[in-house]
């Protein structure tokens, strides 16, 4: 299972390259999801889906409304995992 944030930001680089079709390079901690990446909400759904599949732990949406980077979202899942 993926615990350590830099696990993690490998995993969310593969989520979005591989269902999102972005540029890996501009995937980075500082990287904006909405203004720098095009994340929409239905994208985070299908983020969240995908990242539940990995943790197998249950991510409530609500956990991923306040992200605004890829750095919130690194956090916000070590979190979940490390419970």
């Amino acid at each position: 299972m993926i615990k350590e944030r830099e696990e993690i930001l490998t995993a969310i680089r593969e989520i979005m390259v591989e269902m999102f079709e972005m540029d890996e390079q501009a995937i980075t901690l500082e990287a904006k999801l909405y203004e720098d990446l095009d994340f929409d909400s239905i994208d985070a759904v299908d983020m969240i889906v995908k990242l539940k599949e990995m943790t197998g732990k249950a991510i409530k949406a609500d956990d991923f409304k306040t992200a605004r980077t890829i750095g919130d979202v690194v956090e916000a899942v070590y979190k979940m995992v490390n419970d």
